[in-house]
């Protein structure tokens, strides 16, 4: 007798190597936990499209860099939009999901983020620093970053906008605050700043939790999935990093068990959600 739960594409590239995570192991254990409610398939990113119209809905995790499958996610992107798939994150972010130009405009619009511009020309807008750090726009996983001093950026940058430009920030440690929809799940911090993926669970105050939930709210994802990273300066302010709004890496193996069973718990309430939407 064919089943009548709802059918989920767990779309993953279990093949993807990062740097102090281990992405393939945390969608194994992820989607096994999935499997209790949902007809559960794994999928690579590329066959994500060919894929999607046999499923309840999509489930975006751990599919790494979307620069290395570009043209294949567009297509999805394109075909998901047309059709109305239901897509877990929805695919209608404002942050890394559309590129970095987020972290332009919310610098030009007084929020608390690490300043950034796009062109050399408005270095001004910059405070005062010994040393630069770039990124490509479209970049990820630290792919591009470069450190620089003044001298050097014209020559790496040059007059357009392909990359940002941001002061190299002496900050005490780098936090992360995951959300499901709206909600707030629980926090990690990186103690060491020279050590980003050693990771410790974090007891946020409310003036954390307030400045974390100001950039759900301005982003525009109903259901999903999503980490606010941001860094601690030495003068005490959070500074937002990026708000990762498609595949953020959830480190659910460093979170004590209750936690993590009330996260999963909460994404199948999100799923359910999204398949009732």
């Amino acid at each position: 007798m064919p089943s009548t739960r709802p059918r989920v594409l767990f779309v993953t590239d279990l093949t993807y190597e990062a740097r102090g995570r281990r992405y393939c192991d945390e969608d194994i254990a992820l989607a096994s936990r999935l499997r209790e409610d949902f007809d559960t398939a794994l999928c690579h990113p590329l066959d994500a499209e060919a894929l999607m119209d046999a499923f309840d809905a999509v489930l975006i995790r751990n599919s790494g860099p979307v620069l290395n499958y570009q043209t294949a996610f567009d297509a999805f992107r394109t075909r998901a939009l047309a059709t109305g798939a239901r897509v877990h994150n929805h695919l209608t972010g404002s942050a890394d999901m559309a590129g970095k130009q987020y972290l332009v405009d919310l610098t030009a619009q007084g929020h608390p983020v690490i300043p950034t511009v796009d062109r050399l020309t408005n270095l001004e807008r910059l405070p005062d620093t010994a040393e630069y750090v770039i990124k490509p726009k479209q970049g990820a996983d630290s792919i591009g970053l470069k450190f620089l001093t003044r001298a050097e950026l014209e020559s790496h940058v040059g007059a357009g906008d392909t990359f940002l430009v941001q002061p190299r920030i002496d900050f005490t440690y780098e936090v992360s605050f995951y959300f499901i929809d709206d909600t707030f799940q629980y926090a990690l911090h990186a103690p060491h700043p020279d050590k980003r993926w050693v990771l410790e669970p974090y007891t946020p105050t409310p003036a954390d939790l307030a400045f974390a939930q100001g950039f759900i709210t301005w982003n525009t994802v109903d259901h999903g999935i999503q980490r606010v990273d941001a860094c601690r300066t030495r003068s005490g302010e959070l500074l937002l990093v990026e708000l990762e709004d498609l595949n953020p890496y959830l480190s659910l193996d460093l979170i004590p068990q209750e936690d993590r069973d009330a996260f999963i718990t909460n994404l199948k309430a999100s799923l359910r959600g999204l398949l009732a939407g």
